[in-house]
């Protein structure tokens, strides 16, 4: 089924669907969990609008290519355009927020980053990013005080909260819009706490936030 996005009230969403902007190790005890070092400044990648999929309708995984780990973020759905924007812009532009899985071929990853090669092999294939429905913004009074879990067949793997992001998630919509211009329809995904790990065929999820209690299925 074609992806669209959707809200969790049923209000119409008429935005195109667009580019997913992702950040990496923008939680430090996640970074710690993989042996990276925590970064001084937003590490960006991309996915592309083939790599969204509807939560709702469960989601596969490839198969044959090692461990495929879970990564729950906070997602944003950009609603104007933004370059080079202020602060407030940024806030304005917000049309929605959710939770998604960064989907991660960890072991294609590890060996991309052994050679010093980009991580789009291991992040970017089709199905890389599942999407909950969105809620509206204005239920969100601070973004740097959002609580959000993954349960895998009702054993919490992830639990996080914003005030622990290296940046924030509007320094982070400034950051990339002064890099590359964010459109109506764009998602950004705004990294991991620690606790990521394999998921394989079967497993049930429930992904929580204020408002939201999405369940999914691995097929």
């Amino acid at each position: 089924m074609k992806y669209s996005h959707v809200f969790l009230d049923g209000t119409p969403c008429h935005l195109p669907v667009g580019k997913v902007v992702c950040v990496g190790r923008n939680y430090a005890a996640h970074a710690r969990e993989l042996g990276n070092a925590v970064p001084d400044a937003p590490i960006l990648f991309m996915k592309p609008a083939t790599a969204l999929v509807a939560l709702a309708d469960g989601f596969a995984i490839p198969a044959d290519r090692g461990e495929c780990h879970h990564e729950t973020e906070i997602t944003v759905l950009i609603g104007k355009t933004l370059k080079a924007a202020s602060l407030a812009e940024c806030r304005a532009a917000i049309a929605g927020v959710t939770l998604g899985l960064d989907l991660t071929l960890r072991d294609v990853q590890n060996e991309l980053k052994k050679k010093g090669y980009p991580w789009e092999v291991a992040k970017a294939f089709d199905g890389a990013a599942p999407l909950a429905a969105f809620i509206a913004p204005e239920a969100f009074a601070d973004f740097t005080d959002v609580d959000f879990s993954l349960s895998v067949n009702g054993v919490q793997r992830q639990s996080g909260h914003s005030a622990d992001m290296i940046t924030p998630v509007l320094e982070l919509l400034l950051y990339i819009s002064r890099i590359f211009t964010l459109e109506p329809g764009d998602v950004v995904m705004t990294g991991t706490p620690e606790g990521v790990a394999a998921l394989k065929p079967g497993d049930r999820l429930l992904l929580e936030m204020p408002g939201l209690r999405a369940e999914s299925l691995v097929r």
